[in-house]
């Protein structure tokens, strides 16, 4: 799991592994202390020494592997359960949990939770913080997020998302008056900005279908239906045409979402359809919209 992240002035001229501690809460100065002499960090593309000064603006890539400090372990967390058989699980994610252990969120998650719930899940490859998991949602975005309970759903629902077999809708709040259409833009990696994603013209193929159903012209109530599955996709596509999501801290208007208190962003994974892999009929689940959303559609 690689992660990249900026040194601010607030950091500038402090250890490197201090200043790792103090950006990422939750995991200690020996757990850097280990990456850094195992060389799974890099400054500027550099390894460095754990006593080396960092300076603001450096960028710095981390593989954070696995260890006592990020593991999985089974919490009682209460799960909102849409659908479930022997394969797959459905959950009604809130936009304030995170999927599984990740840096500066190691505790608390939906992998955690499950954990606890079905005592364990498939693991697959490399990723052994990710059992189950063959798609992901962002912590804020809330909404249905499948969860193959055995080794075999993981692999036939990963081919039904490979091959573009799962019909995803997702309803979003936007500012301003936003026009049918299908955003069809490349999406890559930021070029300075390691955490965010952009459109980039050696960047993937993204395409989004945009239907407005609601607005009053300053704010749309929007279905965004994504066939492609890059990270932050919706969020950088509805950005890129001037619409970006309300509440988004990292590609929407800040001074409008301190203005109107939204503190996190109205995107909802609202509706997943596909053929059942093994039972052979169709499915849809769907999430009731959250009140956040609701509201704005009301005032709509």
């Amino acid at each position: 799991m690689t992660t990249y992240t900026k040194i601010d002035q607030q950091l500038d001229n402090v250890r490197l592994d201090q200043a790792l501690a103090r950006l990422f809460d939750g995991f200690s100065r020996s757990y850097f202390e280990h990456l850094i002499e195992n060389e799974y960090v890099l400054v500027n593309g550099v390894h460095k020494k754990k006593r080396e000064k960092v300076k603001a603006g450096d960028e710095i890539e981390i593989e954070f592997v696995y260890s006592d400090e990020l593991k999985l372990e089974p919490e009682n967390i209460p799960l909102d359960v849409l659908y479930e058989d022997d394969d797959i699980i459905a959950i009604n994610k809130s936009n304030d949990m995170v999927v599984h252990p990740a840096p500066g969120n190691p505790k608390g998650t939906l992998v955690s939770a499950l954990l606890f719930r079905l005592k364990s899940l498939p693991l697959i490859d490399n990723a052994p913080l990710r059992p189950g998991i063959v798609h992901r949602l962002d912590k804020e975005t809330s909404g249905v997020i499948l969860v193959a309970k055995t080794e075999r759903a993981h692999w036939k629902l990963g081919e039904l998302f490979q091959n573009r077999l799962m019909e995803k809708t997702y309803i979003a709040v936007c500012i301003g008056n936003v026009k049918d259409q299908k955003i069809t833009l490349p999406i890559g990696r930021h070029p300075t900005k390691r955490k965010e994603m952009a459109i980039v013209e050696s960047g993937k193929a993204a395409e989004t279908t945009i239907i407005n159903l609601k607005t009053n012209g300053a704010f749309s109530l929007v279905e965004a239906r994504p066939r492609t599955g890059r990270t932050h996709q919706i969020r950088v596509h509805l950005k890129a045409v001037g619409h970006p999501i309300l509440g988004d801290s990292v590609y929407g208007s800040k001074s409008l979402n301190e203005e109107l208190s939204e503190a996190k962003q109205l995107l909802h994974a609202y509706k997943i359809s596909f053929i059942h892999p093994f039972l052979n009929t169709p499915i849809c689940i769907q999430a009731p919209l959250p009140n956040a959303i609701t509201s704005w559609q009301q005032k709509l």
